[in-house]
């Protein structure tokens, strides 16, 4: 059995404006779900999380 993917790089820090991880760019509602979420689910995730990290804080 393969591990879940993630995209957790171990900085969990929630920034107070854009309320996403500073790490990997999850919500902290994303991070909650993870684990049942469906392999799909997540690499859909994961493929928008590039795009909020380059997005300039408001």
């Amino acid at each position: 059995m393969s591990a879940a993917s993630s995209p957790c790089v171990k900085v969990c820090i929630i920034d107070p404006q854009t309320k996403l991880c500073e790490g990997c760019g999850r919500t902290l509602a994303e991070i909650a779900q993870w684990a049942r979420l469906s392999e799909t689910e997540r690499l859909t995730i994961m493929a928008r999380l590039p795009e909020r990290l380059r997005q300039p804080k408001p």
